[in-house]
């Protein structure tokens, strides 16, 4: 059995096609996963989280289920700050 190997450029997102929206989606998945982790190990519904972030249970459950494409940028950073999390932004040259 012959498997093709193509090394990864860094960005999951560029690697699958999606060019355009890369480094969004990229930024968009890196606020997402600390604040799911967050709900996760707090152990609390649904409903309970998305009355904690201001939002609705329905927008929970795509954070849960990482609808990527379901959230702005503003919004995780809103959602973030709600749950008690300081969002750092860091700014460096791209890898040549």
């Amino acid at each position: 059995m012959n498997t093709d190997i193509t090394e990864s450029s860094g960005n999951v997102f560029r690697d699958i096609g999606f060019h355009t929206a890369a480094e969004s989606l990229r930024v968009r998945a890196r606020l997402m996963a600390p604040l799911e982790r967050s709900l996760r190990e707090q152990g609390i519904t649904q409903a309970e989280a998305a009355e904690e972030l201001g939002t609705t249970q329905a927008r929970i459950s795509a954070l849960m289920n990482g609808r990527i494409q379901a959230f702005s940028i503003d919004a995780l950073i809103n959602m973030l700050d709600r749950a008690g999390l300081e969002v750092d932004v860091n700014v460096r040259p791209k890898n040549a």
